[in-house]
This record gives structure tokens, sequence and C-alpha cells, in this order.
């Protein structure tokens, strides 16, 4: 993989300057086109990612953020649907982590193209990767209470972008790319703007990574962004990552499972529909000396009722006929001890899904939830309701 010119700063003669001020501003007259005939958007990454605009991933730490954005830049450069969605064409893809090292960076690349199939071939030259470790992205900072945009850098990032024919650009994380107050509105919405400009004259896609402040529980959204609101304003698409909640887990099956599982959500979406929420989970791959390293995959929650028939529920009924099982999951006669073994599942370990299955059938009306006196106390219990027709 081909490295770029550096952008070390220390390169740059006399890197910060004050912006020009433009006063060239006057109205331009609308003027009717055929809507046949506007150029369509220009969609790179499902609807997410698209040329002209700035994007915005959000999320806490350790949840896979940066996994995630390895295989996505896979996706683009390889021109296949790795996670599952449309990529077209195989683009250029300049993926800049400045956190991690360039050995952590090329085992994570070379354990994701394990994973998901992928030989040198099927990324060509078109998989640009960096470390801010060894040439650093400082894109602006702030002297006193001035900010000042590193003009020299967003030159270099502008020529290295047209000679590489760069399609999108991933910086990850934001908050590493400048030295400025995160939470000045003002000075965020400049660098943001000046990035917006860069997407423009280059014809690319910038994708930004950016952590959420602390959340204490609640949950992620990219209102949730840390610092400055103007920089959510200015991305066009934005979305969100939550690691998923171990009820979940537990009612899919896969509470023992080591990984990390979590859901990417748009919601942000101003120029198209910003569909449903999806599930991702990291595997543990190894790479043959010695290392495991987690990739990022798609995952597929089980429907409750997966494997689940009509004649597995008339059996649960006949088994619960007349036996005054208990409701409560918490008593050891718990009606879902007697579900489990009927549907070959261990009622310890799918504890939540037994439950919510019990529930479905009892709002359906094939059980019912009642109450009796046991030892002096109104007890609810399940019942049958109305028997399964086979």
């Amino acid at each position: 993989m081909n490295a770029p010119v550096s952008l070390n700063v220390e390169e740059i003669e006399n890197p910060y300057t004050e912006p020009p001020a433009n006063t060239a501003v006057s109205p331009t007259r609308f003027t009717w086109q055929d809507p046949e005939l506007i150029p369509p958007r220009d969609w790179l990454y499902g609807r997410h990612l698209m040329r002209g605009i700035v994007s915005l991933t959000v999320a806490p730490g350790g949840v896979g953020k940066s996994s995630l954005m390895v295989v996505q830049a896979l996706e683009l450069a390889s021109g296949r649907q790795l996670l599952g969605h449309s990529v077209g064409a195989p683009s250029r893809v300049w993926l800049f982590n400045l956190e991690d090292d360039r050995d952590e960076l090329q085992r994570r690349v070379a354990a994701a193209m394990k994973h998901h199939g992928l030989d040198p071939g099927a990324i060509g030259d078109r998989l640009f990767l960096d470390s801010g470790l060894d040439q650093e992205l400082l894109l602006a900072s702030e002297r006193r209470d001035d900010l000042f945009l590193n003009e020299a850098v967003f030159r270099r990032l502008e020529e290295e972008i047209r000679r590489e024919k760069i399609d999108v650009v991933i910086i990850d994380p934001f908050v590493s790319a400048h030295q400025v107050n995160e939470a000045d509105n003002g000075k965020i919405d400049r660098i943001a703007k000046h990035l917006a400009r860069l997407c423009k004259d280059c014809n690319c896609s910038i994708e930004l990574v950016h952590h959420t402040r602390k959340l204490n529980g609640t949950d992620v959204t990219s209102e949730a962004s840390r610092g400055a609101s103007s920089l959510l304003a200015a991305a066009r698409s934005s979305r969100t990552i939550q690691k998923v909640s171990e009820k979940d887990r537990r009612e899919w099956g896969v509470a023992d499972d080591k990984g990390t599982y979590f859901f990417v959500e748009r919601d942000k979406a101003n120029l198209a529909h910003s569909g449903g929420r999806e599930v991702y989970r990291t595997v543990s791959v190894a790479l043959g000396q010695g290392d495991d390293v987690a990739v990022v995959e798609r995952f597929e929650p089980p429907d409750v009722f997966d494997g689940v028939s009509l004649a597995h529920l008339l059996q649960a009924q006949h088994a619960i006929d007349g036996k005054e099982f208990r409701y409560s999951c918490q008593s050891e006669r718990w009606v879902g001890n007697v579900v489990a073994p009927i549907l070959g599942l261990d009622s310890k370990k799918n504890k939540a899904r037994i439950k919510k299955m019990v529930d479905t059938w009892i709002s359906n009306g094939a059980l019912l939830k009642t109450t009796t006196r046991i030892n002096s106390r109104e007890t609810p219990i399940v019942v049958v309701g109305e028997w399964a027709n086979e």
C-alpha cells in the first residue's frame, strides 16, 4: 500500500495564517432547471458517504469504531459489500488513524482482509493508510484566544487528494486533528467549514470519527457528541455507534460470546432516509504469528421464534396444562423451565428469549396469566388459553 507525502507540520514553512476576508457577496437569481437534468447525488457508501460532503460517526470509546472504519475502508477500496452497504465501483480511500501506530493498523487491515476473504489484488493500490504517530495531522490551533487555521496543511491535503485521486478521507478521531477548544462553536465551525470546502473543491467525501461526552447510561445520539454542536451542524450525514445491552445479548442467546456487539444508526440524514438500526459484532481473527485481532462483521439478531413451530407450542401447552407453573422467572417452578427442553434451549442461557416467547403466547391468547393462592398469597401462574391447532 502506497503512503502519501508526509504531512508533518514541521516541514511546512509558516503554517499558521489568517484566512482572507471574502467581500464578494451578491445574490444569484434562481433559474428553473428540468429535475431530470440535475446531476444525481454521488453516493460512495450506502447513504452515509457522498462526494462533496462531510460525514460524522459518533461513538463512545471501546465500542469498535476504529475496527469498523478499517472494514469500511476495505469495502470502498475493493468495491465489495462486506457489511451489506452499496459501494459501487472501487474507490480510492485514505484512512488516517491518529491514535494507533502503523503496526497495529497493519494488523487490523490484514485481519479484516483475511476474515472477509480479500486478497491484495482486491484492493490494488487504492488504500492509503497512515498513523498520526508517524506524521502529524494538525488542521488548526489557537494562540491565546485566536484561531489559526493551518492553511499549509489544508493545501497539502488538497494536493495529495488530487494527486492520488482520493475519493474518501477518513480521519479517526477528529479531536486529534486539531488543538482547539472543542467546545468553542465558532472555532470548530470554521474548521468544519474548511473541511466541507475541501470536499467540494476535490469532489471527495470526508468522514470524521468523533467521541461522545460522558453519557451516564443514556443512549448515544449525535447530539451527545463531545464539544461544539457546530461540528454536527456542518455534517450532512451523521451516524452513532452504541454497545448492545446485556439484555439484548441474553435475548439473542449470545451472552457468553466474548465479542463486542454494537448498533449503528444514522440519526442525522439531511440528504436521504436514515434507514434502520444495524447490528454488528467483532470476531477474533488469528494472524498466524501469535496475534488475535478483532474484526467487525454484520450480525443478524435471531427472531425470538426462529425454529419454533406450532407443534412446539402444542407440546408446551400439554406440558403446562393443569400444573400451575409460575410466571416469575425467579421461581424454581418457572414455566420457562418446562418450555426450554421442548425447544432444545438452555433455560438459564436463554432466559430472556424464553420469557419474551411466553409473554408473546400470553398476548396472543395461547397462554393465560392468572393468579392462584399459594401459601396464603396470590401468586401469578401460567395456564393454557386457546389450544393450538396443528
